[in-house]
């Protein structure tokens, strides 16, 4: 009777009989203790040049394993074609192997490239010694389980991927291409099974790709606000990679995606709203409070003025509602608090804007009232009886302008948003943030920040990106262009930004040095470099 598991040559069925050599014996052993030892000795990959070949570790790949197998929690930053899924596959192979009764979760952005790096682990199996295996008791696409009672499953990442379940290892590929609101929502879900064991191990590798939840976690790791050891590899580690090999893979792609996919650095989207150079400069700091979505950075100071607005969910699962609150006492203003929820309800979104405007000295809230904004408007007015809801007014051809009531027909409640209202909304926010008059210390704003690009005519969030939190910053953009910001917090920071320009304009165009040399200024001339003679303007009258 064969031993073959549903008469594949290459897998051993339960309860085979298995008697081990001496040697095997020790082998079995060795490789027990040694993970690197028996990767290099047994496990088997496929080379696009060479067929079947044995893994022949780089000495990046050894350390890799090493920092691994001695940490619960591990953050690798690696550069594309680099080995990382073989490297990372051969160790769960060999932790399923030699530690009876694990449960092992492979995690990917997509649930078929899960499935693919599962298939690696199955190929590496399959050609290891009958007398090393375990007995298959299941063995498909998606799962494996063995006869010690161990399990590798594959599935895509998400909130609800390994809910409930208690796993030894869990193993996220490609972390960095997972959509922002799936990566935080499966953070929240999995972290309750992560630390219910001591031993459990949460292994994260990736490419960069923005500036996202693995950002997040490598800085975090670098700067050792969290447990991660974080592991990064240059390009250059890898045999075969020198400089000749970079100018040609610049040449048949760019020079962009050669940063990002093997200089390893965290770039945003193309064409963003902000500056790329501007984004990397700003640095996140952790609230000192967060409950359901509400992030507090400061909290508030008698006597300031607080400006509150308002971005309504359209009711997509994707979508969040969302407020920042600003210090606008004076410049630089700063975001001192942010609500952020992708579940709240319209009928208490309102009473969230109360509560906490109210906390920071009842300040001015601006609603967009597009779609659902109108009802959480009229709900703040009407039901709760919010004192400082700004309100607009349509005024010809000079479109809606802010006000704090009514003030004849056309009035309303917050404001519509319109391509004029988004186009200034944008330009200010954009010179108010690279002029560091408004100060961000939100992670997931600068996230947001990141993926706000231009598509066509207009500014929005690249696929598959979220744009809640920069859409309140562009209507305070708009807000604090309008005349009457300025009697709310006393600052023009219209007329201030126009200074600063001109300050700027001027100094480019006066490059020339002046020396007084006792001549009237009337009878001064200068000649430039280029063989132009500059006059003085005399003013009549002076």
């Amino acid at each position: 009777m064969s031993d073959a598991y549903l008469g594949n040559p290459n897998l051993k069925k339960v309860n085979t009989p298995v008697e081990f050599t001496k040697n095997e014996i020790l082998e079995y052993q060795k490789c027990a203790k040694d993970p690197i030892y028996f990767m290099t000795k047994y496990i088997r990959i496929v080379s696009l040049d060479e067929g079947l070949v044995p893994f022949k570790m780089y000495d990046f790949q050894k350390h890799i394993v090493r920092t691994i197998h001695d940490n619960r929690f591990t953050i690798c930053k690696l550069p594309r074609q680099s080995g990382k899924s073989t490297t990372t596959v051969s160790y769960l192979l060999h932790y399923a192997l030699f530690n009876p009764n694990s449960n092992i979760a492979i995690l990917a952005n997509k649930s078929s490239t899960a499935r693919d790096i599962l298939s690696r682990v199955q190929l590496a199996y399959e050609n290891l010694p009958k007398w090393m295996q375990q007995g298959v008791i299941n063995w498909n696409k998606g799962n494996i389980e063995l006869e010690n009672k161990s399990v590798i499953v594959a599935a895509a990442t998400s909130s609800s991927a390994i809910r409930g379940g208690s796993y030894n290892i869990i193993f996220l590929d490609e972390f960095a291409f997972v959509p922002a609101n799936i990566a935080e929502q499966f953070f929240s879900a999995v972290y309750p099974t992560i630390s219910s064991g001591q031993k459990t191990k949460m292994i994260i590798v990736s490419t960069p790709y923005g500036m996202n939840q693995f950002y997040k976690l490598w800085t975090d790791a670098e700067n050792k606000r969290n447990d991660y050891v974080p592991i990064e590899v240059h390009w250059s580690e890898v045999p075969g990679r020198d400089e000749a090999w970079k100018d040609a893979t610049i040449r048949n792609t760019s020079p962009e995606q050669f940063q990002q996919e093997f200089e390893c650095e965290f770039l945003g989207s193309v064409n963003t709203l902000i500056n790329p150079s501007k984004i990397k400069t700003l640095a996140y700091m952790d609230p000192i409070q967060s409950n359901a979505g509400l992030d507090v950075y400061e909290d508030p100071k008698k006597g300031n003025t607080y400006v509150c607005t308002v971005d309504v969910a359209r009711g997509v699962s994707k979508d969040y509602s969302a407020f920042i609150i600003l210090d606008v006492t004076q410049m630089p203003f700063k975001i001192v608090a942010k609500f952020r929820n992708n579940e709240i309800r319209p009928l208490l979104f309102p009473h969230t804007i109360d509560q906490v405007c109210k906390a920071f000295n009842h300040a001015h809230v601006l609603v967009e009232t597009n779609d659902l904004g109108q009802q959480i408007a009229e709900a703040l007015q009407f039901e709760l009886e919010y004192d400082n809801l700004l309100m607009t007014t349509q005024r010809g051809r000079a479109g809606q302008i802010l006000g704090a009531g009514f003030s004849g027909r056309g009035s309303g409640f917050g404001v519509k948003m319109t391509k004029q209202i988004k186009k200034i909304g944008c330009a200010n926010i954009k010179t108010l943030i690279e002029s560091d008059k408004v100060l961000i210390q939100d992670f997931n704003i600068i996230e947001e920040m990141s993926t706000f690009i231009r598509k066509g005519q207009s500014w929005q969030a690249d696929d598959g990106a979220n744009d809640d939190l920069m859409m309140c910053l562009v209507i305070f953009g708009w807000l604090s262009n309008q005349p009457f910001f300025k009697e709310m917090t006393d600052t023009n920071a219209r007329q201030m930004l126009y200074d600063e320009q001109q300050h700027l304009i001027e100094q480019d165009m006066a490059p020339f040095g002046f020396v007084d040399d006792g001549t009237p200024d009337h009878e001064k001339s200068e000649v430039d470099e280029y063989g132009t003679v500059w006059h003085p303007v005399v003013h009549k009258g002076s």
